[in-house]
């Protein structure tokens, strides 16, 4: 008898080719659209239905994604999930924007929507497993599951399943976690499905592509303030705090004579972006860091100290790291070399080799000992 996988069918290629990859496995395939973003909804949560929003392009997603599953003759199945989006995702979304800090909603989507609120709706179906477009790999040899890097290192996404637990993870699938984005796009044009040049989708988890700061102002009011150097020389305004990340060099409105000038730092209390000129500005730069909310995904935690790498964002090159835990949830970083724009936040992820041991939310930036005003 064959087993049952219930897929995650967002309308690209790479969950497109996923579901092909199944049933050629021979696997018994259903489909699920998972709808978690509601405009007019969500506005009048807020108590403001009359928001300025653009609308997401969720129908024309759902269209491709239900004509691929007509091509492939699998079932699928339209679930909504706004509720759990809003309560686990987007509040936490917008507090950290509040905080000025600078989140990354992708990774909290994976670990409470697509493998946890997804996998309790997947289970209703009596499935053996839950399978993503993801590119990332499984190991469950030797007793426990370890998340592999995907085969193709440019389009990699463990960095976005970090937070998953050994449970998420054992009941999981990425079946194009072997393939390049090339191959994954060959297949989909030689078996002529729909989506084959569909183009990759950005922007926010579900929240997809849109005028991001417009978008924001919807759910947060805008606080303008000073533009300063660390020397306190004010040389502009800046629009609200949370339009800003740490390294930012586009968007700031001011330039001259020398070089480029780049955000180095934030006083929430005061209102005050700080920002400073040229890419090497030592302000720029830490030596460690504090990470919170950690998910180890092994097992077995490591005493004392451990060496590994780490990537503090999305495609950045691996760090060599020393790690020690704080408590259960926190780790200190350590950096075997200078980083540039250590970013409250956004996420650390720490590996050994192909293998994702995990990853938290930095707190902190320190250098020397001294805390950085990120």
């Amino acid at each position: 008898m064959s087993k049952k996988v219930i897929l995650g069918l967002s309308g690209g290629v790479d969950s497109s080719v996923s579901a092909y990859l199944l049933l050629e496995q021979g696997y018994e395939v259903e489909a699920v659209f998972m709808r978690n973003w509601d405009s007019a909804l969500n506005n009048d949560v807020l108590g403001n239905p009359t928001a300025l929003d653009e609308v997401c392009p969720q129908e024309v997603d759902y269209q491709d994604a239900k004509n691929v599953s007509q091509k492939l003759g699998i079932k699928i199945h339209k679930v909504d999930f706004i509720k759990e989006y809003w309560d686990h995702v987007f509040t936490y979304f917008l507090t950290e924007y509040k905080k000025g800090r600078t989140p990354n909603p992708d990774i909290l989507c994976n670990k409470e929507i697509k493998f946890k609120a997804f996998l309790d709706y997947a289970e209703k179906f009596d499935c053996d497993y839950i399978a993503m477009g993801h590119y990332a790999r499984i190991d469950k040899s030797n007793g426990e599951v370890k998340l592999l890097r995907g085969i193709d290192h440019n389009k990699d996404q463990t960095y976005f399943l970090c937070q998953l637990n050994q449970k998420q993870l054992s009941k999981s699938l990425f079946p194009i976690g072997h393939l390049r984005k090339p191959e994954v796009r060959e297949i989909a044009e030689k078996i002529r499905l729909s989506t084959a040049n569909k183009k990759d989708s950005t922007g926010v988890c579900f929240i997809g592509e849109r005028n991001f700061k417009k978008f924001l102002q919807n759910y947060l009011p805008a606080k303008p303030g000073k533009m300063m150097t660390l020397d306190k020389e004010e040389i502009g305004e800046h629009i609200g705090l949370m339009y800003y990340t740490i390294g930012q060099r586009r968007g700031l409105g001011i330039g001259g004579k020398g070089e480029p000038w780049f955000v180095v730092g934030k006083n929430l209390e005061e209102n005050i972006l700080y920002v400073g000129q040229g890419f090497k500005h030592h302000y720029l730069y830490s030596d460690s860091c504090i990470v919170h909310d950690v998910n180890w995904i092994s097992k077995h935690r490591f005493t004392n100290q451990l060496k590994c790498t780490a990537k503090f964002r999305y495609r950045q090159k691996d760090i060599g790291v020393t790690i020690k835990w704080e408590d259960v949830n926190t780790i200190t970083v350590i950096f075997d070399e200078l980083v540039r724009a250590i970013t409250p936040g956004q996420a650390a992820v720490f590996y050994d080799g192909e293998i994702c041991l995990g990853g938290g939310f930095i707190h902190e930036a320190y250098y020397k000992g001294q805390k950085r005003s990120y």
